[in-house]
């Protein structure tokens, strides 16, 4: 039986920690495996996306737009979407429908900071769905079936008029 301190790893299975800087017979001598003088050779550089002075790639490409950085994302589901699940009996198209019952019907995956009804695809089903945002496809296709489509997003209010 094998003792604790006893315990080594298999013959030729590691590999020793390469020294370098400690002499020419070492192999990895003097410049220790960084080629010469310069930025590169001395430590704590980054030269990431440098391009020797020349303006790099990243500047030199266009940009377009604005990405704010409190914008809300989206489970966005398609009116197919819904009919394919209530085909399949994973929706029951009599109960109210939100995001926990999508969730738990695996129309989506993850209600993110809320569900979007996009106006893709036919729907059949007479429906009572609350979502956070519909589009207006989507609205004129559940009450044209006869359901009820409730939004919770708040609505902007208008701006008050400059007092003169």
């Amino acid at each position: 039986m094998t003792k604790l301190n006893e315990l080594a790893p298999r013959e030729g299975s590691t590999k020793g920690r390469m020294r370098v800087g400690r002499g020419p017979g070492s192999g990895k001598g003097k410049t220790a495996g960084r080629g010469v003088k310069g930025q590169k050779a001395r430590s704590g550089v980054a030269v990431h996306g440098f391009e020797g002075g020349q303006m790099p790639l990243h500047m030199r490409m266009p940009k377009r737009g604005f990405n704010s950085r409190n914008r809300l994302d989206f489970a966005e589901v398609n009116l197919w979407r819904l009919e394919q699940a209530i085909a399949a009996g994973k929706l029951d198209a009599k109960k109210a429908i939100d995001a926990e019952a999508l969730l738990a019907a695996g129309v989506i995956r993850r209600a993110k900071d809320g569900v979007k009804l996009l106006g893709k695809g036919e729907l059949k089903s007479k429906l009572d769905i609350t979502v956070y945002s519909a589009t207006a496809s989507a609205k004129e296709a559940v009450e044209k079936a006869g359901g009820k489509l409730t939004v919770t997003k708040k609505e902007d209010a208008p701006a008050p008029e400059a007092q003169a």
